[in-house]
């Protein structure tokens, strides 16, 4: 196992030359002389298993430093240094800024040693059951939404390479925890089984709905919510469908000086409407142009990303025959027939189940080539 990582943060140079000494060969440590020095690292992309940081310092203290620490990298375990006449604003600071321990000066070697170990441990702690719940926990969904994709390819066809872009569209925003945006993409569609397939088809194609269908549809959040009151632990995830209203026909729409939904609301609603665009204009380049003359609705940073997204996926389809497809490609059209009939919507994900009901057809006289947009380690051996 690897040794934990430990920033120290001190004014005085003599301290941090004497916890160098100290921590050497039982953790990685890297210093810092002031808060500022500290969050420039955070903030140009270095992380820290444990935040060790005196309370007096000039310009920003401890505890500040700690709070912002808990803001811009929450997994950090923070451990605060403190004197006795400190002693209230430590207690303040454990309170608001969640520390993980404050030591008093003067702080025995042994008991500094233990308490790193402990928050190490900690860190190891978080980290491995964040890991645990985003793998569990998107991989059941994804299942979910494949099994639905696969049973009723015109209503949930179309989400894997929309799931795919949330994600890599939170990822480029720096939205903490980005699956939580993803997994929330895939519930959204969740609804849908109480639509019948003709208003699910319309909602697609981005065709006006007649008063019955809107009413249907205004049931769809209210499914995705009974789903999650079964999932614990998603509370980021619920406070992105809480918005759900706001992007389906009918809803009103955000006006003047309303303020913006959650970054995560604001990006599913940017993938819905340039689904609903791009089926009306008949490519990505016009559904963008749509999104961004109201840019307003989503933030301009949202639009922006999903035009870089575009733009990434655009120079990875590739024209492959049946043998040649590949689990974790995805479909850029609709799969059909010589005949017409479909078989797999544009936007799905190629999985082992997916081509052997593909072979199923192949006597049937599936049209190729299939235009798929390819994952990197896929492009990377085309290329090779």
């Amino acid at each position: 196992m690897t040794m934990g990582s430990v920033l120290c943060v001190d004014d005085e140079p003599r301290i941090l030359e004497g916890l160098q000494r100290l921590l050497f060969g039982k953790f990685e440590v890297t210093t810092a002389s002031s808060g500022e020095e500290a969050l420039s690292r955070v903030t140009r992309g270095e992380r820290f298993d444990v935040v060790l940081s005196d309370m007096r310092m000039p310009r920003m203290t401890g505890a500040v430093l700690l709070a912002e620490f808990l803001r811009l990298a929450p997994d950090t375990v923070r451990v605060l240094l403190t004197g006795q006449s400190d002693m209230d604003a430590a207690i303040a600071a454990v309170n608001e800024g969640q520390i993980f321990r404050f030591l008093a000066k003067p702080c025995g070697q042994h008991t500094l040693i233990s308490a790193l170990e402990n928050a190490v441990a900690h860190h190891r702690l978080i980290t491995a059951e964040k890991v645990l719940l985003e793998q569990t926990l998107v991989g059941s969904v994804r299942a979910l939404t494949e099994v639905l994709a696969l049973a009723h390819p015109e209503a949930f066809g179309r989400g894997p390479q929309r799931y795919e872009r949330a994600r890599a569209i939170a990822e480029r925003l720096g939205v903490p925890d980005p699956w939580h945006v993803e997994v929330a993409c895939m519930l959204a569609t969740v609804g849908y089984v109480v639509l019948p397939n003709d208003v699910t088809a319309k909602l697609n194609r981005g065709e006006v709905l007649d008063a019955a269908a809107v009413e249907m549809l205004a049931q769809v959040p209210a499914v995705a919510e009974r789903v999650l009151a079964h999932i614990p632990r998603l509370e980021s995830v619920k406070d992105v469908l809480d918005h759900q209203h706001l992007w389906l026909p009918g809803a009103e729409r955000g006006q003047g000086s309303r303020a913006l939904p959650p970054i995560g609301a604001r990006i599913l609603r940017a993938l819905h409407d340039f689904s609903v665009a791009e089926a009306r204009e008949g490519s990505p380049e016009g559904a963008l142009r749509i999104l961004q003359q109201s840019a307003a609705l989503y933030g301009s940073d949202v639009v922006e990303a999903l035009r870089k997204e575009c733009e990434n996926g655009a120079s990875r389809v590739r024209s492959l025959t049946l043998r040649d497809l590949r689990p974790g490609m995805i479909f850029a059209t609709d799969v059909t027939l010589e005949s017409g009939t479909l078989l797999v919507s544009r936007g799905q994900r190629v999985t082992v189940q997916l081509l052997q009901r593909l072979m199923n057809f192949r006597a049937r006289r599936i049209k190729e080539p299939i235009p798929c947009w390819m994952p990197p380690e896929h492009v990377a051996e085309s290329k090779a």
